[in-house]
This record gives structure tokens, C-alpha cells and sequence, in this order.
């Protein structure tokens, strides 16, 4: 970079990233690092963490070194990059030979200002010695809860990044996450051999992400109602099998959504469409296991959906991130049953992992659990979880909008124990809530359960209400699940209180209501909803994604690399008439000005009235 061109922090980010100021925690890290210390930041999903690295990799002398486990993620950073006059590059396994080459030439030349690499790359053999004869800015180690034992997408070789400082003495390292809890941030700073680092945590806390969960009642009617809610607009649904996600997304695409499924199964071509089609802006439905997963980008993603109970909070926490990154309203949603909560705990049960962490493991499948059953603020319990406290319910989750019913459900709980033990705990739900209400039925009748003591106890209740102690019991830990039919058993130890009245057992009354237990009607548009906005600008906003779908297409880039929705109303809104005016508007920097300026003044004065 030039001499006389300001090369300062807050220059850089005028600059280059065209803002006027530092978001949130941003100036204490860049601070940080710019003072050469190493530092650890927490920031939640759309909390601008690439800032934090990307301004002192620009603003220090040499290349600011990247290492980030995705190529998703890697590619999305350094188109945008590009599009700001940035000399970005990353080396991955899918890129061309010829990008390859390029990026390597600029890293041995100098020229290269940023690079991306992911762990595997970076310590395959002679990347390190390469890198150690050159100026490094920075080393920043992006999704770092992978390199925990106890996070929730552990990775073994980012192990090994702990001897960046013997390679690299006096390069300041920033480490960063948005999903980590107390234990995890300690393992990271131990693994990293950063004892030293300053550690800047923001607030996890989402205001635009609607919270709700769900019992599950009829799971396909439940989804389509969510996402009729969202139609037009990008979603994603979580499932907890390679199956199912193109069992749900085949049942989408016959009722009309565009949706594609995504899972480790994928051969690489398949993964890179659905990915492409994704970035590209286009309106689809991901249907997905974890495997979709860090590095999703995509800032308007308007609602994410599970279908099945996620392992844990900080894992929930993640994957509902990907909701709303542009500040926008977003709805989330969880749908679990009783079944779910089995499973999630047979499959706990089964793993080879050592005991020690089996059980961290543990502790945090129930913390999942005692959140989705909660009947208070489930943003409160969900940062509690990171240790954090609000000062108040949040006021945008299903239970702070439609406050929890609860019952005194002792002698109910009773019903459902005493009839699970008299038919032999060897039946399902369904033949175990046919049972309390009396139905009589092929099996009840073979098996002489329609003369037991409790054939008919419950027969005031429908279904619904039956299933829904069960499930809440099973939560509870007072009944299993096992075998391939679900069966129900006591766990004696939690099942016994209850059934000699020495336990009090307060349950949730579902709500039976479609909408609320789809999680309840959808909160009035954003500001960034045409619908909502005055036609002038809505006409100008629509006619500035139109040129910016065009030109994304011929880069073969994702939209929001080249302007994200806020800029593009904020030019609707303000209108401006020239270069000038056009470069005041926060996200357009001067390279974006002088590559798009003019296109854009002129699909400004050319677009018509309506």
C-alpha cells in the first residue's frame, strides 16, 4: 500500500470496508492486536468478527495469516475481499490448479494481503517453512471451539496449531468463536498455549432471532406451516439423519418449495451445487444434518428449523445463528418429541468417547433438554448456558410472547408410570395413551390389557395431552426408551417419588393451537421487506437486487459479496445523485465505489416509476 494513503485501523476501515466506526468489541480487539497481543474474542453470529482480523492484517506490515476449517467459508471471505480491492487468497483441496498458482506466487512475491488456509494445509509439508520465511501481520485461528476436546465440532488436528509461536515468535495471535462456553474458552486458551491472551467476550444475545420449540404433533404439517410463513425466502432445516433430510426435502419439493438436501454423504460435485445454488441468493430450503454447518454466510436467512433434538446448546446455539445475519427479523424453531430426547440419549450412551467427556456430554444433552422443556424466557436459559445473565425476560421467544401454562401433573405422571408398568414396559407411547384411554384395540385385547386396573383411567384426556406427559416424563428422566419400537420402561430411582406421591410434578400444558405450536405468528416484516417499506423505495430496492443478481451471476459470486440487502435500502432510501454522495453510505467503500458507482446511479435514474 502506498505511503501517503492512511493505513490506520479506523483509515482502513473507512477505506476499504466503508464504515465509520467500530462495532461492539471490534476496536478493543483490533486494539489488541495492533499492540501485538494475543487475544481470545467471543462474538455472536453476525457480530462482525472478520473485522477484528481482517483491519490489522491491512493495517500491520506482511500478510495476515487466516486459518479457518471450511472451504465454504474460506471462498466466501475471499470473494468479498477481492470485491473490496483486497489481494485475498486461500489454499484449499477444490480450488483450480491455476488459482492455486497465482495465490502462491503472491505469497512468495509479498503481494498477498490476506491468505486462508485451512489446519490440514497449513501443517502439510513445507507450508509451514514457507510461511516462516515471510512477514506475517497476523494469525488468526477462525471457529476456534474447534480445537476443544469438550466444544461441540471438535477437530483433532487444530490441536497442533499450538506451535504457531515457536514458528511464528512475536505474531500476534487472535483466536474467535461465536459458540463456546466457560470450560471450552479455557481449553481454548490452554490448547492455543495463549495463557496470556486477553479474552473479549460480547453478548451473545440475539434480539432479531425469534426462539420457539415446539412438541412435535403432526411433523410435516408443522414444518409446511413454518416455512409457508417464509415463502420467497432462504431457509434451513436441521434433521438428525442423512435419511431424513432427503426423505423431508423430497416431501418440500412435492408440495412446491424449492429445497435440496445436504449431508456428509454427498459426493463433492453434489455438495458444491447445493452450495452454489445457496450463495447464489436464490429462494431455497437447505434440508440438512450438521454437516451444513460453520461458514454458512449467508446474511438473509429468514427462518432455520430443527427436526430433531439438537446435542447440545452451543451446537443449537450455532446452528440457529445462521438465522438473521443481517440483523433482520429471522424465526427459529424447534420440534422435538419424546422420542427424540431417547434417541439423542441411546445414541450419548453408545459412544466410545472416554468417560470424563462422555459425561460433559452428557450435562450438556440435558441442558439442551431442560431448554426446550423450560416454561420460562428460553433466551435467558439458552445464555445462561455461556454463562451469561439478562437483565430481563427477552421478550421475542415463544414463552416470553405466549407465557407457559403449567398444571400440577402429579397424579397425571402417576397414570402414565402405573400404566407403562402394568402393560409390562415393553409398548410404545401411542398403545401406552390408548391404554389410559380406554381404546380398545387388536393388541390391548390379545395382550388382556383392556381389563387391567388402568384401561380407561384416562379417558377425559385426548391423545395429545397423554403423549405429552410422556414426553415430558421421558425429559424428565423417569422413563426410557429403548429398543426398535420405542418401548417405555421406569427408571426406578426417578419413577418411584413420583408414584409414592412424594414428588410434586409441575408439567407445561401444550399448546394444541397449529400456529402456536408451530411457534406462533410471525412478527411484523423488517425493515427490509418490500412490503413494508414507501413504494418510491421499495420500487428503487427491488430494482437494485435485480442489477445485483445480474452481476453476481456474471462473477459467479454470491450477491451479498458485492452488496448486502442494508446497503442496497439504504441507497433506495437516500437516492443519491452522484459518486460522492453514494461513497457517504455506510458498506460502500472506495473500491466498491469505483467498480459499481456509476451502474448503480444509473439503475437509480433509469428505473421507472410504477
Amino acid at each position: 500500500m502506498a505511503q501517503d494513503i492512511d493505513t490506520s485501523p479506523r483509515g482502513i476501515l473507512s477505506r476499504i470496508f466503508g464504515f465509520p466506526d467500530f462495532r461492539g468489541l471490534q476496536q478493543q480487539a483490533v486494539d489488541q492486536v495492533m499492540a501485538g497481543q494475543d487475544c481470545l474474542v467471543l462474538m455472536p453470529t453476525g457480530g462482525g468478527k472478520s473485522v477484528c482480523y481482517q483491519v490489522p492484517a491491512l493495517s500491520r506490515p506482511g500478510t495476515g495469516l487466516v486459518i479457518s476449517p471450511l472451504i465454504a467459508l474460506m471462498d466466501d471471505q475471499v470473494a468479498a475481499l477481492r470485491q473490496l480491492g483486497v489481494n485475498a487468497g486461500a489454499l484449499h483441496s477444490e480450488q483450480e490448479a491455476d488459482d492455486a498458482m497465482r495465490v502462491r506466487s503472491d505469497l512468495a512475491a509479498g503481494r498477498l494481503d490476506i491468505l486462508y488456509v485451512s489446519p490440514e494445509r497449513l501443517l502439510s509439508p513445507g507450508m509451514l517453512e514457507r510461511l516462516s520465511r515471510l512477514t506475517l501481520s497476523v494469525i488468526a485461528i477462525d471457529e476456534a471451539h474447534c480445537i476443544s476436546a469438550w466444544g461441540h465440532e471438535f477437530r483433532p488436528e487444530y490441536r497442533a496449531l499450538a506451535s504457531l509461536p515457536q514458528h511464528f515468535p512475536g505474531v500476534p495471535r487472535i483466536a474467535l468463536t461465536a459458540t463456546a462456553d466457560p470450560r471450552t474458552q479455557s481449553d481454548i486458551l490452554e490448547a492455543l498455549a495463549m495463557p496470556d491472551a486477553t479474552v473479549l467476550k460480547a453478548s451473545f444475545h440475539r434480539p432479531n432471532l425469534d426462539v420457539a420449540v415446539s412438541p412435535k404433533t403432526s411433523e410435516m404439517r408443522q414444518l409446511v406451516s413454518i416455512l409457508d410463513r417464509h415463502k420467497g425466502e432462504a431457509g434451513i432445516v436441521y434433521c438428525g439423519s442423512r435419511n431424513k433430510t432427503e426423505r423431508i426435502a423430497k416431501s418440500l419439493c412435492d408440495r412446491g418449495y424449492v429445497a435440496l438436501a445436504f449431508h456428509a454423504g454427498l459426493s463433492p460435485v453434489e455438495k458444491r451445487a447445493v452450495l452454489m445454488r445457496f450463495r447464489s441468493g436464490e429462494a431455497v430450503v437447505i434440508v440438512a444434518t450438521i454437516a451444513f454447518g460453520m461458514g454458512i454466510d449467508r446474511p438473509d436467512v429468514r427462518t432455520v428449523i430443527h427436526l430433531d433434538m439438537p446435542a447440545s446448546p452451543e451446537g443449537y446455539y450455532q446452528q440457529i445463528g445462521r438465522a438473521g445475519r443481517d440483523g433482520e427479523t429471522a424465526e427459529t424453531v424447534l420440534l422435538y418429541g419424546g422420542d427424540d430426547i431417547a434417541r439423542a440419549r441411546y445414541w450419548l450412551e453408545q459412544s466410545n468417547a472416554p468417560e470424563a467427556q462422555r459425561r460433559i456430554m452428557s450435562g450438556r444433552l440435558e441442558a439442551m433438554i431442560a431448554l426446550a422443556e423450560t416454561t420460562g424466557c428460553r433466551t435467558e436459559a439458552l445464555l445462561a448456558c455461556f454463562g451469561e445473565r439478562l437483565d430481563q425476560p427477552c421478550g421475542h421467544c415463544d414463552n416470553c410472547r405466549n407465557p407457559a401454562v403449567t398444571f400440577d401433573g402429579t397424579v397425571a405422571a402417576q397414570k402414565v408410570l402405573s400404566a407403562i408398568y402394568r402393560t409390562g414396559q415393553r409398548f410404545g407411547a401411542v398403545h401406552v395413551a390408548s391404554v389410559l384411554r380406554g381404546k380398545t384395540s387388536d393388541m390391548a385385547g390379545r395382550h388382556g390389557h383392556d381389563r387391567l386396573s388402568v384401561f380407561g383411567i384416562g379417558k377425559d384426556r385426548p391423545e395429545v395431552f397423554w403423549r405429552g406427559v410422556i414426553r415430558q416424563l421421558i425429559a424428565r428422566g423417569a422413563i426410557r426408551v429403548s429398543g426398535e419400537y420405542n418401548a417405555l420402561s421406569l427408571d426406578q430411582a426417578r419413577a418411584r417419588p413420583i408414584l409414592r406421591g412424594e414428588e410434586v410434578v409441575s408439567l407445561r400444558e401444550d399448546a394444541t393451537d397449529d400456529l402456536r405450536a408451530a411457534g406462533g405468528e410471525r412478527r411484523g416484516g423488517g425493515r427490509l421487506d418490500p412490503d413494508t417499506l414507501p413504494p418510491e423505495v421499495a420500487r428503487l430496492y427491488r430494482a437494485l437486487k435485480a442489477w445485483r443478481l445480474g452481476e453476481a451471476r456474471e462473477q459467479e459470486i454470491p450477491p451479498y459479496v458485492i452488496f448486502h440487502d442494508a446497503v442496497l435500502h439504504d441507497i433506495a432510501r437516500e437516492r443519491p445523485a452522484s459518486l460522492h454522495e453514494l461513497g457517504t453510505i455506510k458498506g460502500v467503500g472506495s473500491s466498491k465505489l469505483e467498480r459499481y458507482g456509476d451502474a448503480v446511479l444509473q439503475v437509480l435514474s433509469e428505473t421507472p416509476p410504477e
